[in-house]
């Protein structure tokens, strides 16, 4: 609720009339769109915050595939290794 005073006020001259008025427990809202802008901000930097991390995350997944696959080859090799062994083993021994 707005209460409205108006006071008028005389003297020499022409009378004047003054208007007080007094707000009791309305906000006050500013008309700036700064509030807007800083959510904006704020958005996008989450948005941005997501994207980074999901990009840190998905180099990891390649680096962990291709430690993965660097071991699998080192097993192969190793396999192939003790086979050649075993087969020169079998010709000194002539079986």
């Amino acid at each position: 609720m707005v209460e409205e005073r108006i006071t008028t006020v005389e003297g020499e001259g022409t009378p004047s009339a003054h208007t007080t008025v007094i707000r009791d427990g309305e906000p006050t809202k500013s008309g700036g769109g700064a509030g807007i802008i800083m959510a904006l901000v704020l958005l996008v930097a989450v948005v941005g915050g997501i994207y980074l991390f999901s990009q840190s995350n998905s180099s990891e997944v390649a680096k962990d595939n291709a430690i993965a696959s660097a071991a699998n080859e080192v097993g192969d090799a190793a396999s192939s290794v003790g086979e050649a062994v075993d087969s020169a083993a079998d010709k000194v021994t002539n079986k």
